[in-house]
């Protein structure tokens, strides 16, 4: 049903936005207003609604779905979610890979883009806690391959607990390159998963530079577990969708920001 004005009532259109959410993932507030014909403070409190009642979590200029926030999609439907912008983001992740240098590629879609996107000719040592990398990296005759082994977690195929954090404890490296499934000003880095971001953080330890491979969906999630503020990260490696306010943002608190559109770099 309508109102007078022929706009959806609001019970309606916080159905419709919940709808968009599950289909999406996220939404946004402006391409909310615009759609539903209805003000940007109308789209405010549908959302602050929807966070109450504790079906959508608000971020930087717009939501994103509760179950996004609690549970880590098959590494499958990952893999399909953002792919033109992972393969873009990958191949341009080379730039920071030093020739004959030592590597970090933790596990995630666009890590794995990355792996992919590697010359078969390249001297390199890798360490890694994805198994699909591992995998991937075989076909590489000049890159020694170092699994940080661990417990196998069957949704994301990485590695993590005491194994690999042994491992990580006794090494140094040139880069380690992140995945991320959250990353905001107030939070930096987070994911889901309290092992797997255990991890994480003694990748970062381990690395002289950290950088971030991120599509524009992950800015403003905060997720259970932090990683690592800003300040610890040295590069973010991402596109050129989304709002770009999200991207000036991260810029602002101090982070370096590279984004990739389809034919070229350019600054945030």
């Amino acid at each position: 049903m309508r109102d007078r004005n022929g706009s959806l009532f609001a019970s309606e259109r916080q159905e419709e936005i919940y709808a968009r959410a599950r289909r999406d993932g996220r939404v946004d507030s402006a391409g909310l207003a615009a759609e539903l014909g209805v003000s940007h403070e109308t789209i405010r409190r549908d959302l602050k609604y929807l966070e109450d009642i504790e079906l959508l979590r608000r971020v930087h200029g717009g939501a994103i779905l509760v179950d996004r926030l609690q549970f880590v999609p098959d590494l499958a439907e990952r893999s399909l979610s953002m792919a033109e912008e992972k393969r873009a983001i990958g191949a341009a992740a080379l730039s920071v890979i030093p020739d004959e240098g030592t590597v970090i590629l933790d596990s995630g879609t666009t890590t794995a883009r990355l792996a992919e996107a590697l010359p078969a000719d390249i001297r390199l040592t890798v360490l890694t806690n994805s198994l699909p990398i591992t995998q991937t990296l075989l076909d590489r005759p000049h890159i020694e391959i170092l699994n940080l082994g661990g417990r196998v977690n069957r949704r994301t195929r990485s590695t993590s607990e005491s194994w690999a954090l042994h491992a990580l404890s006794e090494v140094s490296v040139d880069v380690a390159v992140l995945g991320a499934s959250g990353l905001s000003v107030r939070r930096g880095l987070t994911t889901s998963d309290q092992h797997e971001s255990a991890v994480k953080r003694a990748m970062i330890k381990a690395a002289r530079r950290v950088v971030v491979l991120a599509d524009h969906s992950k800015f403003g999630a905060d997720l259970l577990s932090i990683v690592a503020p800003l300040p610890e990260l040295d590069l973010l490696i991402t596109d050129d969708g989304g709002d770009p306010a999200a991207r000036q943002e991260l810029a602002a608190a101090g982070l370096a920001v590279e984004v990739i559109g389809t034919d070229r770099s350019r600054p945030a």
